[in-house]
């Protein structure tokens, strides 16, 4: 009797993993995969520290896992670096061919596949969906973690692009924990005549957004964020890759890695379904 295969993946907390997960398992399930049947899962945690990526990631090499699942750049990039022989299946925003993850999207050759989806791709667009909000702002804030250069840099050029067309001016404020610097780019976006704020979609971001929707109440700013989690917390609007098809695609490629396809052999998938979400009682509290 073989060994029930394993799916090992790296979330920021266990709260993440569950919301992640039951798209993971709709896709497996269009395979016929039922967890605790005929595979199971194996799970790591960052507790919101990205320097755990690499060690996390390493752990489930060193366990063989059958499959490897990465939703960050970060831990992609640590994946890549741990093993060339474990199936690795991604969803990132960030350029796969152009992070050296595959060869090609229609041709991935080596170990890694997955989904590419729009987050990063979608800067521009929030800058002009804020700017619809506040139309009177002629500045707006960029929030950026500078600790993942990969992510802040194209969504910085992205926006700078938005910002140009729109002929607002942009702020770059920078945060590389949830803490102090958080508060201090929210003061100085305030402080430098900032009308609204535009959030990455770097994890840290997205992962625990409480404190975020709590500063931007506080400095009564205008925030667009990526994820949906934020705007159902208190947050006023967000836009970007609808995530719970993305991981679900992602459920589809490990399972079809469980039947032996292989990743070489199987196109990375670009998510087109997007997803605007406005908290109607907050857009009313801002005017």
């Amino acid at each position: 009797q073989q060994a029930m295969p394993v799916i090992g993946t790296v979330t920021g907390t266990p709260e993440i993993k569950q919301r992640i997960v039951a798209d993971f398992r709709k896709g497996l399930a269009e395979l016929g995969f039922v967890e605790g049947q005929n595979f199971r899962f194996e799970f790591r945690y960052t507790n919101l520290q990205p320097a755990s990526n690499a060690r996390l990631i390493a752990e489930l090499v060193d366990q063989k896992v059958t499959v490897i699942v990465t939703v960050t750049t970060l831990q992609t990039e640590a994946a890549k670096a741990a093993t060339q022989s474990i199936p690795i299946v991604f969803s990132i925003g960030s350029d796969p061919v152009e992070n050296g993850f595959v060869a090609s999207l229609n041709k991935p050759g080596g170990n890694m596949t997955g989904v590419y989806n729009l987050n990063s791709a979608l800067a521009g667009k929030r800058l002009e969906l804020l700017r619809e909000l506040v139309p009177s702002a002629t500045k707006f804030a960029f929030l950026t973690n500078p600790s993942e250069l990969t992510i802040s840099d194209l969504e910085t050029r992205g926006l700078q692009v938005g910002a140009h067309s729109l002929g607002v001016n942009l702020l770059i404020v920078n945060a590389r924990n949830q803490g102090e610097e958080l508060e201090a780019a929210f003061e100085t976006s305030i402080r430098e005549g900032a009308g609204g704020m535009v959030v990455g979609s770097n994890a840290l971001f997205i992962v625990s957004p409480t404190q975020l929707v709590a500063l931007a109440a506080r400095y009564r700013l205008p925030v667009i964020y990526v994820e949906v989690s934020p705007v159902i917390a208190g947050g006023l609007i967000s836009y970007g890759t609808d995530q719970d098809d993305a991981w679900r695609l992602v459920g589809i490629y490990a399972g079809r890695i469980l039947k032996s396809e292989k990743p070489a052999e199987l196109p990375v998938q670009q998510s087109t379904k997007t997803k605007l979400l406005i908290n109607l009682k907050t857009a009313m509290r801002l005017g």
